[in-house]
């Protein structure tokens, strides 16, 4: 019966187009490799419709790659394998794998078997049924360490829910299901890809974002590529993110505010100074007020005219906008070929 089924799927694969792809980036995870692919299948063995499965290759130095590349051409598995040039980072993989995919629908998983891809057909029609734009998991029995990984990712998650405005349980979750039209719209650098919610919320209501609780395992083979330095670099992140979504398109505004801001002060200061010095007759050569006076009103004009420059550099940025963040080396299908 599994064999008809999977005849059935590759005969419909063959005349109707994707309706979802599933993108994996995945580095250095030899031993995960194998047995994901396979709960991918499993997993998706009553998914009615055609679907893919895109892995990127993040520059792996181990057998991963090779590893991969033994279940291309099997049959009932429409497999895809993306190989970068080096290591880009997980957002840059996951970008190249959404450049690739041609579903109508997307998921994103992370390829150390923490997240179960049994979730997947549950979390599409939870989409479909809500009418969501993107649906994100909640890792809510998260099976990771509380010191290291769930203390820091809570305080993470009700920050950057307060600042972006986008209130989520885990951000962090790499298991999210995507509609194709709307996550291509957004482009990921950087590490910005746990600020996923963030970014599609600049191109759709945050209505239009859920969450639903999600399976997660503990880590079977290897070791996590995060530790506690990234708490810090999500703390930069997000300054980063807090910028784009408010002033991406005009950010003339934040330093010509700044500037204006520091010019006023610097005004306030030199003019009391020169009715000190020119009315009252007194000595301020030497005071230090007057010093902070110059150095605000120098700051002032760097700050304006940084926003002028930031102005042409976003309308240039407007006006060509197709450089990607990574290099793709080779991709392989399914006939072992390799494709571009």
């Amino acid at each position: 019966m599994a064999t008809t089924a999977e005849s059935i799927r590759t005969r419909l694969t063959s005349t109707q187009p994707i309706e979802l792809s599933l993108v994996v980036p995945i580095f250095n995870e030899e031993d995960s490799v194998g047995p994901l692919i396979a709960r991918v299948r499993e997993a998706m063995a009553g998914y009615a419709s055609p679907w893919e499965l895109i892995l990127v290759d993040d520059g792996s130095t181990d057998a991963t790659l090779a590893n991969a590349r033994l279940s291309v051409g099997e049959p009932g598995l429409d497999l895809k394998i993306v190989a970068l040039q080096r290591n880009f980072g997980q957002t840059a993989a996951m970008q190249a794998g959404i450049h690739q995919a041609e579903g109508r629908l997307m998921a994103t998983l992370d390829g150390d078997l923490q997240n179960d891809p049994r979730d997947i057909p549950q979390m599409v029609a939870e989409l479909e049924r809500r009418e969501l734009d993107l649906l994100v998991g909640w890792r809510k029995n998260r099976q990771d360490g509380l010191v290291l990984r769930k203390i820091p990712s809570w305080i993470a998650n009700r920050l950057i829910g307060r600042i972006t405005g986008v209130r989520l349980h885990d951000y962090g979750c790499s298991l999210k299901i995507y509609r194709g039209s709307i996550i291509k719209q957004v482009q990921l650098m950087g590490e910005m890809h746990r600020f996923i919610p963030a970014w599609v919320a600049g191109v759709v209501p945050s209505s239009r974002i859920g969450e639903m609780p999600v399976t997660h395992h503990a880590r079977e083979h290897g070791t996590s590529k995060y530790g506690i330095s990234r708490t810090f670099r999500v703390i930069l992140d997000l300054l980063s993110v807090m910028f784009f979504m408010r002033f991406k398109a005009r950010p003339g505004h934040f330093f010509g505010s700044l500037g204006l801001g520091l010019g006023a002060i610097s005004a306030i200061i030199l003019a009391y100074l020169g009715f000190d010095k020119f009315i009252l007759g007194n000595d301020i050569g030497t005071r230090p007020l007057f010093l902070i006076g110059v150095m605000l009103f120098l700051s002032s004009v760097q700050m304006i005219t940084t926003g002028i420059l930031a102005e042409m550099m976003a309308r240039v940025y407007y006006r060509d906008d197709s450089t990607l963040s990574y290099i793709v080396r080779e991709v392989y299908g399914s006939d072992q070929q390799r494709i571009g």
